[in-house]
Parts: C-alpha cells; sequence; structure tokens
C-alpha cells in the first residue's frame, strides 16, 4: 500500500518543475481571493476528492483519448493535469473510430483503503471502474463493474461497516427511462455489481433529469447530492436520509437566481484540513466549454448551504469572487498546460485525439524540436472531419486567446491532397491549413457547417504561397468564440483571411482548438508535416 507520506514525497517531486501559468485566464487572484471559474477549460461533469494534503479531480471525456483527466492542486484554486486514468477508451476497437458524445459519462474519483478508484458510465455499455495506488502513475486496467444499456452518472459509496453500493443515474436515449436515481450492492472490492438495483429518488414530479449523484455520509445521514433541471437551466439538489435505501428527504441548496452562472450544475463536496466545506460544479458557456466553478459551503442543520444567499430565499447562489480556501499554506500561482514547443520527448498532457490513439499517426522523436503528424488518409465517402479519428486538438482556455503554429508540409509522391494545419473543431468547423497542388503550395480556409449531419467542407478563400511552410493563427473572442483566422510566410506580419466563424460546441463538449495532418482518401499514401510549436497567447 502507497502511504499518504509517499504520496507526498511523490508530488513534491512532481511540483520541481516551474509552474505553468497561463497568459489567457488565471483564477488566483494572488491577494488571498480567486475568481470564478477556478477551471476555464471544459472539464464537465468535475468530481474531486481531498487525500491528506492533496487535492485531486476527474472529469467526463467522452470519446476523447486519453480519457479521465487528473487534476491536481495543493490549494483548491491552482490545478494542473498530471495524469489520465484511461489510455485508451473501452471497447478499444470500438472507440478506433470517433463516436462523439458517447463513452466516459461523468466520473465519480474516491479514495478507499490506500487506492484510488475513479467509476463511470457508458451509455452503451455499462459502469466501468479504473483504480491505483499511486494517481501520477499507471492506472490499472479498467473493470466493467455493471453491464447494461443507459446506466450513467456512477458514484460509489462504502460505508462504516464495510458493505459497499453503486448509486447511479439513466440515460434516456438508451434506457427509455431518466429522472430516477438507482442503488445497487457491490461487492466489497467495488468490482461487481450484486442486485438488479432499488430506486430511491424518482424526480419526475418535482426535479426532472436528476442525475450525477455523489453519495456521501455525515452525522447518521446519507446524502446524494444530485443536479436536476437540465444542464443550463437547472439547479442542484441534496437529498438526505438515515437509511440508505430512503425514504429521502429534498431540499435545492444552489440555483442562478440573479447570478450570471447559469445552471449550476453537478459537482463535487470537498473539505479543506482546517474543516472548511467547498463545492465544485460546473457552468454550460456553450462553445466554451463547461466550465468549473468554486462555490463556499456551509452546514446548517444537517444541511449544506451553498454560495450566497443574496435574495434571502432559502437558496445559495454562485458567486464569481472569494477568499481562497485555507488550507495552511500559500501555494504558487499554477494553471493546465496550454502551450507546447513540442521540444521534449512527449506531446503535452492537453493533448487528447478524437478516438483512440494509432501510433502511426504521429511522430515525437527524442531530440527534434517539431511534432511530425502523418497525412492520414480520411475515411472515403467522409465530406468533413467530424469522423475523422487523427485530429489532435485540446480545449478552449478562456473566453478570449489567440492559438499560433508554424506548419510545414511534405507531401512526398502525392502531386496534390495532402492538407495539415490548425483547426477549431465542434459541430461546425474551421481550419487554416496549407495543402499541394500540381503548381505548388496552397493556403486555405475552409468550413464545414452542420459537420455532425454530413455538411461538406468548403474552401471559403485560398492564397499561393510562396514555399512549403506558414505560421498560422487563429484569434478567439467574445462573444461566445468568434473566431478570425490569419496567416504569415515570416512569422511577423499577419494577414487576416476569410470572414469571422462562429465557433460551435461538439456533443457534449465545448469547441476544441489544435491541429490535424490528412489525406485526401484519392490520392497516394505518404506525406506528413511538420509542426514547431503550438502558442496559446493573449491578443
Amino acid at each position: 500500500m502507497l502511504s499518504l507520506f509517499a504520496l507526498s514525497i511523490n508530488h513534491l517531486d512532481a511540483q520541481k518543475t516551474k509552474p505553468y501559468v497561463s497568459e489567457v485566464w488565471v483564477s488566483d487572484l494572488g491577494n488571498g481571493n480567486y475568481k470564478n471559474p477556478v477551471l476555464y477549460s471544459d472539464y464537465s461533469d468535475p468530481d474531486a476528492i481531498r487525500v491528506g494534503d492533496d487535492y485531486y479531480m476527474t472529469a467526463s471525456s467522452f470519446n476523447e483519448a486519453p480519457g479521465l483527466p487528473i487534476l491536481h492542486s495543493k490549494d483548491m484554486v491552482n490545478w494542473k493535469l498530471v495524469n489520465y486514468a484511461i489510455q485508451d477508451v473501452l471497447p478499444k476497437e470500438h472507440f478506433s473510430v470517433p463516436k462523439r458524445g458517447d463513452a466516459v459519462w461523468a466520473p465519480s474519483i474516491r479514495f478507499h483503503k490506500g487506492e484510488f478508484y475513479i467509476y463511470w458510465g457508458d451509455p452503451d455499455f455499462g459502469i466501468y471502474m479504473v483504480k491505483t495506488k499511486d494517481p501520477l502513475g499507471k492506472w490499472d486496467d479498467p473493470v466493467l463493474v455493471m453491464e447494461g444499456k443507459g446506466l450513467i452518472d456512477s458514484c460509489p459509496f462504502w460505508d462504516d461497516n464495510g458493505d459497499a453500493y453503486l448509486v447511479h443515474g439513466w440515460a434516456g436515449s438508451r434506457a427509455g427511462v431518466k429522472s430516477i436515481l438507482t442503488l445497487n450492492k457491490m461487492n466489497p472490492e467495488g468490482t461487481k455489481v450484486l442486485d438488479k438495483g432499488i430506486h430511491v429518488f424518482d424526480g419526475h414530479d418535482a426535479h426532472p433529469t436528476v442525475e450525477g449523484p455523489k453519495m456521501y455520509k455525515r452525522n447518521g445521514y446519507y446524502y446524494i447530492f444530485a443536479p436536476a433541471g437540465g444542464v443550463a437551466t437547472g439547479w442542484q439538489l441534496i437529498l438526505r436520509s438515515k437509511n440508505i435505501y430512503g425514504p429521502y428527504e429534498e431540499k435545492i441548496v444552489l440555483e442562478q437566481g440573479k447570478s450570471k452562472i447559469n445552471g449550476p450544475h453537478q459537482g463535487a463536496w470537498v473539505d479543506t484540513q482546517k474543516g472548511e466545506d467547498w463545492f465544485y460544479h460546473f457552468q454550460d458557456v456553450d462553445a466554451g466549454g463547461r466550465l468549473v466553478h468554486l462555490q463556499p459551503m456551509k452546514w446548517e442543520k444537517d444541511w449544506p448551504v451553498m454560495g450566497i444567499d443574496t435574495d434571502k430565499n432559502g437558496i445559495g447562489e454562485p458567486v464569481l469572487t472569494y477568499k481562497k480556501p485555507n488550507v495552511g499554506k500559500t501555494f504558487p500561482i499554477e494553471t493546465p498546460a496550454e502551450s507546447d514547443e513540442f521540444n521534449d520527448d512527449k506531446i503535452g498532457l492537453q493533448w487528447q485525439w478524437s478516438a483512440n490513439e494509432n501510433v502511426v499517426w504521429s511522430a515525437k522523436i527524442p531530440g527534434k524540436d517539431h511534432l511530425r503528424l502523418f497525412s492520414m488518409k480520411v475515411p472515403e465517402g467522409e465530406k468533413n472531419l467530424w469522423n475523422v479519428p487523427n485530429l489532435l486538438t485540446q480545449k478552449f482556455p478562456a473566453p478570449d486567446f489567440v492559438a499560433t503554429t508554424k506548419v510545414k508540409l511534405f507531401p512526398e509522391e502525392a502531386k496534390e491532397g495532402k492538407v495539415a494545419g490548425l483547426l477549431v473543431m465542434g459541430t461546425d468547423h474551421a481550419s487554416l491549413v496549407i495543402t499541394n497542388k500540381a503548381d505548388g503550395y496552397y493556403l486555405q480556409l475552409r468550413k464545414a457547417p452542420k459537420a455532425e449531419k454530413g455538411g461538406e467542407e468548403k474552401i471559403i478563400n485560398e492564397i499561393k504561397l510562396k514555399s512549403n511552410e506558414a505560421y498560422l493563427k487563429v484569434n478567439v473572442s467574445e462573444p461566445n468564440g468568434i473566431c478570425t483566422f490569419s496567416y504569415s510566410e515570416n512569422g511577423k506580419t499577419f494577414t487576416n483571411i476569410g470572414e469571422k466563424f462562429q465557433a460551435k460546441p461538439g456533443k457534449w463538449i465545448g469547441a476544441k482548438v489544435g491541429i490535424y495532418s490528412v489525406s485526401d482518401s484519392k490520392v497516394a499514401r505518404g506525406g506528413y508535416a511538420d509542426f514547431d510549436f503550438f502558442r496559446i497567447t493573449k491578443k
């Protein structure tokens, strides 16, 4: 068993590198206060725990690989992306092509008897579990705890006597029913469900679309924290009972009210070493994704009170700024990494593929100061990039930012049809790319409206280049992800190209920004593109 002391030593080693600080969004205000969101990135359905002096968070990753991000913090405000719990989404072959919006839904993370556990629901296959003794190391192979259709939003609970349970919700699109929460008995190891389950709450009467349950125990009460009312329009519901199977009393404890924070949706109760209570939840902002907020929390008459009750109706509202949690010390400002110079032996953890990675998609050779993406063929018959697996993207990091890359295209024997460049991906997508033709290299701005529905990608603008390399840039601005693309051949003077593009969210996720290299399905194999860097900066 890995002790908490050993874990803390590992984390001291991990913190020796200079903290990455974003140019475009920092929650820590540097004066003892923070602003929400603490993570302006699409960490949907966050769950978090404290183990000793360390805080860990995971979130939904859907079809993106690697999946189940692991974030670490020392003060609940400054977070670093440190690992992923799964490298491939299961079943591996099924998710070797994009199944956008499927796979890893609403995970929960727990620490039990010296091990970290994450449970999540796949609406098509069932509820999985993965565990480890060291969250920064390799996680064990996932276990299918409960097979079935429509099983989602799962959370384990080990009672004081060692009995194990699993509470979960239902996806109406697969199960034919939703807005109910079900409790199953598990074996003590948490690897197998032992019964068909008992419904412990029905939200149809007053709390439609109740989902995302998290189970806790305090002062003899069993608590289920669960959002209801819909992602963008709902509220945070608390259920409590002296019997784990109910009946459960109910109370709404957090709502948007007159605040600017819609939702607010599901999350996690976390306490500090000094006895403070806090609640993480997410807010859906469309193209920007589902952002993580931190709310103060206290207990009154064995009910949690979240946020600030500004209108005195007995229900809290989210705060935009507040004093930081008291963890006993002050820690450096840090944010998840965004830019990547591609100088290390591996690409940064911020990158994810649209499906399980095939090793032939890319090469990051030690000692080389660029990332090579090979010109993989677009599946025959596809009219856009929606079903292309080898897109390398990351989350939008702020409401306003600039992404810049330098790309050099090597088509090898092909006379035409190789494409590589900068991408903004969602249900609509747009890209600024270099491509080759018989008479040389061209810069193209491409757009695909309604990509999810098979909308055809079209060339909006085209310019002849002097060589096979260019600097590509996209300026993303409020409101809600307005994108302006530009290019340069010398890296100094940039020229805008084409009309503005409105970024759109993907399926259950925000828009993503990144790079790709593909080949028309009808041209010769081979070819690649070298990317020198990818930088996220302020305007």
